[in-house]
């Protein structure tokens, strides 16, 4: 993939070049050039070519992140010893911590 990258931008770059260099051309116009044959498709082709490394990537974070949530370890389960963890043993805040403020008349 990344031949097919270089080449395209050389390709890009050589004629934002021509452009600039002509009698009749200007910056300007090798600038929009070279951003509308080069960089756009470019960025168009990375991203569809990279999605299958993107979502092996999402299948292994969810992997490792199910194998970091077993049975044993969530909260209110017994463990080995037979013993029952805490149920406010999580990292979640209490419901209702704060008592709710009331209009003086």
């Amino acid at each position: 993939m990344y031949i097919i990258v270089i080449a395209w931008t050389y390709i890009a770059l050589m004629m934002a070049v021509v452009e600039a260099t002509a009698s009749n051309g200007t910056v300007l116009g090798a600038l929009i050039t070279f951003v509308l044959y080069g960089a756009l498709p470019l960025s168009i082709v990375i991203y569809l070519f990279g999605r299958p490394a993107r979502r092996r990537l999402r299948e292994r974070a969810q992997a490792a992140s199910a194998a970091l949530v077993t049975p044993s370890t969530a909260p209110g389960v017994s463990n080995d010893s037979g013993s029952i963890a805490q149920p406010d043993a999580g990292s979640h805040a209490a419901a209702d911590a704060v008592s709710p403020v009331r209009k003086e008349a």
